[in-house]
């Protein structure tokens, strides 16, 4: 595989579906790898290449660099075919690719430019940010359940 080729089809993805995404305060969102060929003809992009679409898409690379999962993918069994749908997660929805994280900082959304999945989805992230927090204070889930124990016993 030609990873040129590779690199644009990520740089184009990201610009034209991701970024928009998020910037909508989206929690979820697909790309069609037909739809991608077609943002990528003007560019200058070989016919043929699908496969190597497909595999872009869906590079643990491509997932990382743009804070994404997986949630399925629509197509022949073989996920190759300009008919595939990749459907994906923001795993962290109030950040814009390739920002740090301020964990002191408190983001503020519109709401007006969030749907009901984003919202849902970003206050759960935020309950288990603390979650995993405390937890963490205590030297893990095992040693917090020993803690709640003990204060258990203390008041028997």
């Amino acid at each position: 595989m030609n990873r040129g080729l590779s690199d644009k089809i990520r740089i184009m993805a990201k610009t034209k579906y991701v970024i928009p995404a998020i910037d909508a305060g989206k929690g979820q969102f697909s790309i069609r790898v037909r739809d991608l060929l077609e943002d990528l003809k003007p560019e200058g992009f070989p016919s043929g290449h699908t496969p190597q679409i497909c595999s872009a898409l869906q590079t643990s690379k491509f997932l990382q660099e743009n804070r994404l999962e997986i949630t399925g993918i629509d197509g022949p069994p073989s996920k190759v075919s300009p008919t595939v749908v990749v459907h994906y997660r923001v795993t962290d929805c109030l950040e814009k690719p390739g920002t740090e994280k301020n964990p002191v900082e408190e983001i503020t959304v519109d709401p007006s430019r969030e749907d009901p999945d984003a919202w849902a989805f970003r206050l759960t992230e935020k309950l288990r940010g603390l979650l995993k927090d405390e937890l963490a204070e205590y030297g893990g889930g095992e040693a917090f359940l020993r803690w709640i124990r003990s204060e258990d016993e203390d008041a028997a």
